[in-house]
């Protein structure tokens, strides 16, 4: 399966296993909770969408990586107490708590969130003097004498042994007390992942054309070569800054990122190919709707690869730009929920000791909230913009309460109403940009395309991204309706002229 399709079994079988009957006892006995087994090549993703599923599920994530331990700091010291039995002392040797369990303890006395996921990464490269307790851990969740709390679900990950020399093959007994998935490298799924994380377009433009370049691992006479999603991330985060630096790209710095000569080559060819149609073809003017007849002409004439670049140019500027009109209106809406906590009948009160407290009051409050979902190793960038957004509002409008003196709670409040129908204004304002570029680009596309493949890409990538179609379902496309309506029909007409070829008629 693929990494999202994981995910998703993954969400399934920790919100099953969290289930509680009426007595509030979990349906499924922990005993029973068979820990989920994550196998894939490395650099898939298994650690990201561990992240995801605990954000989605709003519990906590205590991750490790079992390489790094020792039968010591994964079971506990040994240490010497005295006991009496039948009337006798003895010394006897207890253990402290495993460095896992503790983890986890920490985790839910800093966040005050009681379940989650336990992730053991590289679990079958634990060391020699580890192994032998894995097994009582995956049966019974015990870690030298301390158990994995309740609430708590256990998810492993490792790497097939051709991947990796420090791999311990489980037996049959282990095996069988794992839920086994294993997972393939997907570049559709992990398109939707680096369009989410804002990745850097010319890496996923150019696995549009290559797709096959998107994960290889493979033994050359100089050696293992390799190209992974992991290694496509960093090379993206480094572009961008080499880019603000005006530094040269090269196959030298691709190279530390992208371990295979080919790739490399091909990458660093395209880069600067895709640099040049990025000046040829005045993308801003595109989108301000001033088609460049040049454009037009050179785009018509273009050979598919050059197509496809541009289109994907385009399209991920304006996926950045619903992007930002999306969290703008995730922001404005958990915005107007602190702001209704803030009382506007306050007659007689100043709005410095009343109105301007309570903002305070509700900023401290959404500083807890994301202190706490970071503590649980659960806080979204996106849900970390949100908030930092709301506490900067709510400060900044109390020193303007208090620097202007604004009378009365309810001046303060009219006042404070006035700033946020200020904010609301200016998203709509930009929102209203945002559906005219998009406007625009469908009318480049029809011109320059007429009515083909590339309109119903363009329709199709809209359709499959979470901001692009949030912004289409919220605040409506015309031009996406009619040509979405069109492809339906026009794909509905071959299925029924299929059928009918099939029966023979």
């Amino acid at each position: 399966m693929n990494i999202k399709q994981a995910k998703e079994y993954i969400r399934n079988t920790v919100d099953l296993y969290l289930k509680k009957d009426e007595f509030g006892e979990y349906r499924i006995p922990v005993v029973r909770q068979r820990p989920i087994f994550l196998l894939g090549a490395p650099g898939v993703g298994k650690t990201a969408i561990m992240e995801q599923a605990a954000q989605e599920l709003g519990i906590a994530l205590v991750s490790y990586s079992m390489t790094h331990h020792t039968r010591q700091s994964a079971l506990g010291l040994p240490f010497i107490v005295e006991k009496e039995y039948g009337g006798e002392k003895y010394q006897v040797s207890e253990y402290t708590m495993s460095e896992i369990i503790a983890s986890i303890y920490d985790v839910m006395r800093d966040s005050g969130i009681r379940e989650g996921i336990l992730f053991l990464d590289e679990i079958n490269c634990v060391s020699e003097t580890l192994a032998p307790s894995m097994l009582q851990f995956l049966q019974y969740k015990v870690f030298g004498r301390h158990r994995v709390p309740e609430g708590w679900v256990i998810v492993t990950a490792g790497n097939p042994p051709e991947y990796n020399k420090s791999v311990r093959e489980f037996d049959v007994v282990t095996m069988d007390r794992l839920k086994v998935l294993e997972v393939e490298a997907d570049y559709s799924v992990w398109k939707e992942y680096a369009l989410e994380r804002g990745l850097h377009n010319v890496v996923t433009s150019y696995l549009d054309l290559k797709k096959e370049h998107f994960y290889r691992i493979e033994t050359t006479v100089k050696g293992r070569s390799y190209v992974t999603a992991r290694g496509w991330e960093d090379l993206s985060q480094m572009l961008f800054l080499y880019e603000e630096e005006k530094l040269p790209v090269d196959e030298t710095l691709v190279g530390q990122y992208l371990r295979s000569e080919r790739v490399v080559k091909e990458f660093t060819a395209y880069y600067d190919l895709y640099n040049k149609y990025k000046k040829n073809y005045h993308i801003e003017e595109i989108l301000e709707g001033r088609l460049p007849e040049e454009a037009l002409l050179r785009a018509g004439a273009a050979a598919f690869d050059e197509r496809l670049s541009l289109l994907s140019m385009l399209i991920d500027r304006m996926q950045s730009e619903m992007k930002e009109r999306m969290e703008a209106a995730d922001y404005l809406s958990e915005l107007a929920v602190q702001l209704k906590a803030v009382p506007v009948g306050m007659a007689g009160e100043t709005a410095p000791g009343a109105v301007g407290d309570m903002l305070e009051q509700q900023a401290e409050k959404a500083r807890k909230r994301m202190d706490s979902l970071r503590r649980a190793n659960t806080l979204s960038d996106a849900v970390r913009k949100k908030y930092r957004r709301v506490i900067h509002f709510l400060e900044e409008t109390k020193k303007e309460i208090y620097i202007g003196d604004a009378g009365t709670a309810e001046e303060a409040a009219a006042y404070i109403k006035q700033k946020f129908d200020g904010e609301v204004a200016g998203m709509k304002k930009a929102t209203e940009t945002t559906k005219e570029r998009l406007h625009a680009l469908f009318h480049f596309v029809e011109e320059a395309f007429a009515e083909g493949n590339e309109l119903l890409l363009l329709v199709t990538e809209l359709t499959v991204h979470t901001a692009s179609s949030r912004f289409i379902a919220m605040f409506g496309c015309e031009d996406y309706r009619r040509h979405n309506e069109k492809l339906r029909l026009s794909r509905r007409g071959e299925e029924l002229r299929q059928e009918i070829e099939r029966l023979e008629l």
